[in-house]
């Protein structure tokens, strides 16, 4: 029942979208603005909501209905048997999310990320030359003399109004890829995390539209002597200086976006972006907000995420315990509250104020929420200034110590088919292994707790020095002793490139730390509690409504008795301005409320934190180590069966090495993780094997990490290397049923 409603939400999806397409299809056209938009207006205008109701009814719900299908739509997966056998085989929808675009400057791209962008792109050619043909068709000598201007200004006129529509159509969604929360993208399987791409590219083009659009209309007032519009702020119709205002904030947050500037000075492009502000409450100013419902759906539904992130993000969440790794590396254990759920390969934003009170950290959760139902566990490499400090402040922590954090998220995929693979292909470079750490603990609970099919792993993992290995220590929880191993087919190839051999002397063990919460933290839990998709549609359509009442009300008691709905008389900036306060209070009403509610729900579900007066053992459980090799018979049987499925390789790389000659599996995913965007090298080569081979299929996860100049110049010359590299590679090989060679790249 539950799968016939998912489809049938789908397809009601699919039916509004497309409507919603041919409205942005239809709107260039004189066909639109003389026949069906006036006829809509004549319909739908009323003493309560006025043109802007039209506006909102045509462009706004659309969008906020699909979300709030899509929010039930996810309540239904979250709660469906994931291991069901058609979950598991997928489904042709689901074919969609793979890759189609492997490599190049778009980067991975699946198919349904190529079929939007090949839509948005289509429309964007078609609305340029639209409104180009529409404009300039009208501009004769005789219509240009009647306006007191020359053919070519009057075509310089219309460019610049077209560059703005145009302008326009990339801004409406510009702020999809950074909701965080999103039901849309979900609904679609993506995610915020791999759409931030597209955030990049429509903000570039929505400045270089913009910038082309002011410059064009200064040139055209400066060779018409008409300088002095550039100071008018109107009671009726287009406010200039407004207009001057947005786009100087947006100008300020392009030239600190580029990548260069960004790497270098990142504090500056993060404080410089909250101008967004201002660009858009001046945006809104400069066009009226009867005209900006055309872009209200993405920057609504942006406000509420943000809304809800602040809210989350004021709690202290409790910190129970620390691992600390020899390799420079933390892995911090929150208490959790057992109603929250989530996928492997999740990630969270954590702030320790400590360190530092305005930044925000992401890390991947390595835990799994079906294993581990009241711990999330994240691992941090020391290797910024930021995690550098973390590393200190714990190395040289007592027990018993309080360390305050906060915690947004977790944010990740809706679902993670691993089970309809045979096989899955971890390729992992240093810190780059902790989005694997938390698929393999869900391999490791469906095989222990259900009789799925579980596909064989092969996890390949370069690091740079042998106490690096320490890594694979977090392969399994604290508490990860009570779970069935036998059903797990796992093979491990760890390469240490920078030493040739184990170090004699490494007698260096992990070291946990049992840490003192206070009594005013909370468990790290959803938002919105356990049913945090059906309270998010909630709110959206109840602040949606809340906003309609508040804005026919003002309409009908206090606008229309001065302006008669002729958009004439009352002031564009107070209509604005009211507007925009009333949609703030609408949503900060509806989400506090859903909010404080949940919360107190969550308290009286909560059991009361212990105090854990328990003494700080110098070693994890088990003080043998992959990484030092040490040969000490274990209790612990899942512990056993990993350091048996390991081969540690000194001084070589791995190889990735003509994988489409060997047998192999019908379905292979290919998962990647890359710890520097300049070294793909790896991901190509196998990508291309998967492409040959044609039973490849690629689920495609990538992990950039950003590192300092020092490290990505070290990156340029090792890749400048590559030639006398491959002299000194090494094969390994594997049964002729698995996977058996890897290619080259360096990690």
């Amino acid at each position: 029942m539950s799968w016939n409603i998912q489809q049938a939400i789908k397809l009601l999806v699919l039916l509004i979208l497309m409507g919603y397409f041919m409205i942005w299809i239809m709107m260039p056209t004189n066909t639109f603005y003389l026949h069906w938009l006036p006829h809509l207006y004549a319909k739908l205008n009323s003493t309560y909501l006025g043109q802007q109701g039209s506006n909102i009814l045509i462009y706004t719900f659309p969008v906020l209905f699909i979300a709030t299908l899509g929010c039930i739509f996810l309540h239904l997966v979250k709660y469906a048997n994931v291991h069901d056998e058609r979950t598991s085989k997928g489904t042709r929808f689901d074919s969609w999310s793979r890759p189609a675009i492997t490599k190049g400057p778009l980067g991975i791209v699946s198919w349904i990320e190529l079929c939007f962008l090949f839509m948005f792109t289509a429309l964007l050619i078609w609305s340029i030359s639209s409104y180009t043909h529409g404009m300039f068709k009208t501009i004769t000598r005789q219509s240009a003399a009647m306006m007191g201007v020359k053919v070519w200004q009057a075509k310089l006129q219309n460019v610049a109004l077209m560059l703005g529509l145009v302008g326009n159509i990339c801004l409406a969604f510009l702020f999809f890829p950074v909701t965080r929360g999103s039901s849309i993208l979900r609904l679609f399987g993506l995610t915020s995390e791999s759409s931030v791409k597209y955030h990049i590219w429509l903000g570039h083009a929505v400045m270089a539209l913009f910038t082309a659009h002011g410059l064009c209309f200064i040139i055209f007032w400066a060779d018409t002597h008409q300088l002095s519009i550039m100071l008018e702020w109107n009671k009726v119709g287009i406010s200039i200086v407004a207009g001057e205002v947005s786009l100087l904030a947006g100008i300020a947050m392009w030239m600190t976006s580029f990548p260069r500037i960004r790497r270098k000075l990142f504090e500056l492009f993060f404080y410089t972006h909250h101008l967004y502000i201002i660009f858009v409450v001046f945006f809104v100013f400069h066009v009226g907000f009867t005209y900006s419902c055309i872009t209200l759906p993405g920057f609504y539904l942006f406000l509420i995420d943000r809304y809800l992130r602040f809210l989350q993000s004021q709690q202290c969440v409790c910190l129970v315990s620390a691992r600390v790794l020899p390799c420079q590396a933390v892995e911090l254990n929150f208490s959790k509250s057992p109603g929250l759920w989530y996928n492997p390969t999740s990630s969270v934003f954590i702030n320790v104020p400590s360190i530092s009170k305005l930044q925000w950290h992401p890390f991947t959760v390595t835990s799994n929420s079906n294993m581990e139902p009241e711990k999330l566990s994240i691992v941090i490499k020391s290797e910024g200034k930021w995690s550098q400090k973390l590393f200190e402040k714990l190395s040289s922590t007592t027990p018993g110590h309080h360390l305050q954090v906060s915690l947004e998220g977790p944010y990740g995929p809706s679902s993670t088919q691993f089970l309809r693979h045979d096989m899955l292909v971890m390729v992992s470079g240093g810190s780059g292994i902790t989005p694997f750490i938390s698929i393999i603990r869900e391999l490791i609970y469906i095989a222990g707790s259900t009789g799925c099919k579980i596909p064989k792993v092969l996890l390949v993992a370069a690091f740079k020095k042998s106490t690096d290995l320490a890594m694979l220590e977090l392969l399994l929880p604290l508490s990860g002793t009570n779970y069935n191993m036998s059903r797990l087919q796992i093979q491990i190839e760890a390469y240490v490139t920078r030493e040739t051999e184990p170090l004699k002397d490494n007698q260096k063990f992990l070291k946990t730390l049992w840490l003192k919460p206070n009594a005013s933290e909370r468990p790290v839990s959803a938002v919105l509690g356990q049913n945090n998709w059906l309270w998010l549609g909630a709110v959206i359509t109840s602040s949606f409504i809340m906003f309609l009442l508040l804005i026919a009300i003002l309409n009908q008691y206090y606008i229309y008795p001065i302006d008669h709905n002729t958009g004439m008389i009352y002031s564009y900036s107070e209509r604005a301005a009211l507007s925009m306060l009333l949609l703030c209070v609408s949503i900060a009403v509806t989400a506090s409320a859903a909010f404080v509610w949940n919360k107190k729900q969550k308290a009286k579900e909560m059991v009361q934190i212990q105090n854990n007066d328990i003494p700080t053992p110098m070693t994890s459980p088990g003080t043998g180590s992959w990484f030092n090799n040490a040969d000490i018979e274990l209790e612990s049987l899942p512990f056993q069966t990993f350091t048996r499925a390991t081969q540690v390789h000194y001084g070589v790389r791995p190889n990735l090495k003509m994988l489409h000659c060997q047998p192999i599996p019908e379905t292979v995913a290919l998962v990647e993780d890359i710890v520097v965007d300049y070294v793909t090298d790896m991901v190509h080569k196998a990508q291309d094997i998967a492409t040959k081979r044609g039973k490849l299929l690629t689920e495609g996860f990538l992990f950039l990490i950003r590192k300092d100049s020092a490290k990505l110049n070290r990156c340029r010359e090792l890749l400048s290397m590559h030639e006398d590299l491959k002299k000194a590679r090494k094969a390994f090989e594997f049964d002729q049923e698995e996977l058996a060679h890897m290619s080259e790249g360096e990690v």
